[in-house]
């Protein structure tokens, strides 16, 4: 019987809930298909800031380096406001990425039928579903790029720089050729090559790597149009691939166009199998400890870490689907619906496992 090794950063605000439910779940697919799990904690945002003095540890560093995958819950909140910018949570965040080597972030936009409604687009502009993969630069770009603080003429000035380099470029557009070529064959790759030297080097990669995948339909929008297009026209896009930043802005706002940030799960992968798994919504700090928070985004980043991390495609299709049959008739708070009924975060963690246990032949 194959076990799997996972490091569980639980972090801080509603991340322990959505971690224990994301947990009972995963415990309740490894019995039904066949594997075991053994679970490490490790300290990661403002937990860890509070129990080490820094938002990384070393330790958890070692932990996920010799785990199989990582479970992440959400990270920061008002308490560490006042910590320097290199000791914030956040900074966290970015540290593991980097340590890691998660170079790509693959952030799914489905919007799943029982919530249609709850899109702020008109269903004949989303069509009969939506589904797209955006594929996002990790450890790169101006996130990562020179930055200081300077007085310049007497006035106070800052900057970030947004540096690239081909291989950077190659290896997270492979990441997404290769995504396109197991959907539906086409890539939109997103820049600012009218402005920035950056995106130009970015596009004459993409182009170039684009002779390598001869069945891939490749296109280029800036970010400002592809914004646009996607509260515009969401049914065009398949896979989208970008920058951090813009990868950031963009995710975030196909988030929104699916109708809810609780529900969407994402994966941050790097070289090797190794991934970091985790809910796209913050650590909601205003609502921690209540027992309402959403944990469907987390148990659905479990179903990507058996897809993509552990080779178990059958598991995460099991989990994917109990979540869709358990929107019909049950909902947290933050997307409930008159007509559904409204339960606990604890409560639906228990009625995702009880779809799972049914083993129900899903359509």
């Amino acid at each position: 019987m194959k076990n799997y090794n996972i490091t569980l950063l639980r972090g801080d605000g509603i991340g322990p809930e959505i971690v224990g439910e994301a947990v009972k779940v995963l415990d309740k697919t490894a019995e039904k298909f066949g594997f075991t799990v053994t679970y490490t904690d490790a300290l990661l945002g403002g937990c860890a800031i509070d129990a080490t003095g820094v938002p990384l540890p070393q330790e958890t560093i070692d932990k996920c380096l010799a785990s199989d995958s990582v479970l992440l819950g959400a990270v920061g909140g008002p308490k560490w406001d006042t910590q320097p910018g290199n000791n914030r949570p956040e900074a966290g965040l970015l540290g593991i990425r980097g340590a890691l080597g998660l170079f790509a972030n693959l952030r799914p936009a489905v919007i799943f039928e029982p919530l249609r409604d709850a899109s702020p687009l008109r269903s004949d502009i989303i069509g009969d579903a939506m589904d797209i993969m955006i594929v996002r630069e990790l450890t790169g770009g101006i996130y990562f790029g020179k930055r200081g603080t300077f007085e310049e003429d007497g006035v106070k000035a800052a900057y970030d720089t947004e540096k690239y380099n081909v291989n950077e470029i190659e290896r997270i557009g492979r990441v997404a050729f290769d995504m396109a070529m197991k959907r539906n064959k086409k890539l939109t790759s997103v820049d600012k090559a009218n402005v920035l030297d950056s995106s130009r080097l970015w596009r004459e990669t993409m182009n170039r790597l684009s002779k390598e995948y001869p069945e891939v339909e490749l296109n280029h929008l800036y970010v400002d149009n592809c914004a646009m297009q996607l509260v515009r026209n969401p049914k065009q896009f398949d896979v989208i691939v970008t920058s951090n930043i813009f990868g950031d802005i963009l995710s975030d706002e196909a988030s929104m166009i699916s109708g809810s940030i609780g529900m969407l799960a994402s994966a941050s992968l790097n070289s090797s199998k190794l991934g970091m798994y985790e809910p796209i919504h913050g650590s909601a700090p205003d609502i921690a400890g209540l027992g309402i928070a959403n944990p469907l985004a987390t148990i659905l980043s479990v179903a990507m870490m058996l897809r993509y991390s552990l080779d178990e495609p059958a598991a995460a299709d099991a989990i994917e689907n109990a979540v869709a049959e358990v929107l019909k008739t049950t909902r947290t708070p933050d997307i409930y619906t008159e007509g559904t009924k409204k339960v606990s975060t604890v409560e639906m963690g228990d009625a995702v496992c009880a779809l799972i246990k049914k083993v129900i032949a899903y359509g």
